[in-house]
């Protein structure tokens, strides 16, 4: 045993309703697509069957999920076949499916997020999507300013700051509370002068769910773009790009997609692409990669052209299995799922009488809690060292987050194993 899992030979293994299993996926993207109501799928779900998908809910109580997803057991057959197509067929795997990985793991990607195949290019991390974005806007006098909040996730902000040498003009909308931003605040900032506006969907800190709507409707207003960080939504809140009518959204697969890092997406809207020139780029958008032409790039059309280098391939086949689960379920079944588990959490919570440092509104708030408890760090590694895997951020206070493989139960144990940890 390995991790949990049977050390097999390798082979091109059948998993639990995947189909086919080939590097350039197949056509089970389409299982997301409900047609019962969303409270019916979930109530139909059996979640204990669920919960065998995944080794380390035997031994561990994972409430980390807002953080790293746990690994699907057919992740790590995933990942063999990944090493067999290295080790039996060489280069050639580049002409048989991995060239185009970046590309058909987004086609898997988009239905998740409510975006339509051809719309999502997979990238390293959020980091390098908001960079990409970054390099093709340009900040003009008229149009200088990059709106966002202090609830930000870090990287965010570090990316739009760094956009200041190339004269834009960053302006930060202020949370009251530590947990929220005020809309009419964040919507006020937004005018004419704003050339684009990267806010997280759901907050790291607190769990909260960001109108996107109202922001995203009011930049249409204005000429503005706006970039939606998706990292702590994908997976477990429905965002309906699409629907929105985003300019850009990026997120990644390590957290509620239960993929790993190292798969991070980023969606444009169809009618933005064909005007974007990324100043970060590289071969793989080339219009013909295989040409090695010299000069500046010639971009290719659609997503290709928001690549960079050479795709990490063996991260894309470690995220395939989180997101075809992720669609067999279906995002709203999930939802339904992981909001009444993590009003367990706050009711117990509030029996323990302790602080709930997230909003109250469970339609306004992820499946990430967040517990306020004196010594708050010591406490969650203390309880990590027991098998009960959660996190705390400063600022914040200990974070908890269950997925659809959990249990009332386990959501009522962590928070009784909070309490006893803090009273010592």
């Amino acid at each position: 045993m390995v991790y949990g899992f049977e050390a097999t030979p390798y082979t091109r293994q059948e998993v639990r309703g995947s189909g086919s299993l080939a590097g350039s996926g197949g056509g089970w993207q389409d299982c997301c697509r409900m047609s019962v109501p969303h409270d019916e799928a979930a109530a139909s779900q059996d979640w204990e069957a669920w919960r065998e998908e995944f080794p380390i809910l035997d031994e561990t109580l994972y409430m980390v999920n807002h953080s790293l997803g746990a690994m699907p057991r057919a992740a790590f057959h995933a990942l063999a076949e990944y090493a067999g197509d290295w080790s039996t067929r060489g280069i050639r795997a580049w002409d048989e499916g991995w060239w185009e990985m970046a590309l058909t793991h987004g086609d898997h990607v988009a239905p998740v997020i409510g975006a339509a195949a051809g719309t999502v290019t997979m990238l390293p991390n959020v980091s390098t999507a908001m960079a990409t974005v970054a390099s093709a806007l340009d900040f003009t006098p008229d149009r200088p300013k990059v709106v966002y909040t202090d609830l930000n996730f870090p990287t965010v902000m570090y990316v739009w700051e760094a956009q200041a040498r190339r004269g834009a003009e960053i302006c930060v909308v202020p949370s009251d509370d530590g947990m929220t931003v005020d809309l009419a605040r964040l919507l006020e900032a937004i005018d004419e002068r704003t050339a684009v506006v990267p806010i997280s969907f759901v907050l790291f800190r607190s769990g909260w769910i960001q109108d996107a709507a109202a922001v995203c409707e009011r930049a249409r207003e204005v000429g503005a773009k706006v970039v939606l960080d998706c990292y702590q939504a994908v997976g477990a809140v429905p965002i309906g790009v699409e629907a929105l009518g985003c300019d850009f959204a990026c997120g990644g697969s390590v957290k509620f997609l239960c993929g790993g890092p190292g798969a991070g997406w980023l969606y444009t809207r169809p009618d933005v692409q064909a005007g974007m020139e990324p100043m970060h780029t590289g071969w793989a958008a080339h219009a013909d990669p295989f040409a090695f032409e010299t000069g500046p790039v010639r971009y290719a059309d659609g997503p290709p052209r928001f690549l960079n280098g050479t795709p990490a391939i063996p991260t894309l086949f470690a995220a395939r299995e989180g997101t075809r689960i992720i669609a067999e379920i279906g995002i709203e079944a999930v939802r339904e799922r992981t909001k009444g588990l993590a009003v367990r959490v706050v009711e117990r919570a509030v029996e323990k009488g302790i602080r709930v440092a997230s909003p109250q509104d469970p339609d306004r708030r992820s499946p990430m809690v967040v517990l306020d408890v004196p010594d708050g760090a010591a406490v969650a590694h203390r309880l990590g060292e027991r098998d009960i895997l959660l996190d705390h951020r400063p600022g914040a206070g200990i974070r908890v987050a269950p997925h659809f493989y959990n249990t009332e139960e386990e959501c009522e144990r962590v928070v009784d194993e909070i309490a006893a940890e803090a009273a010592r």
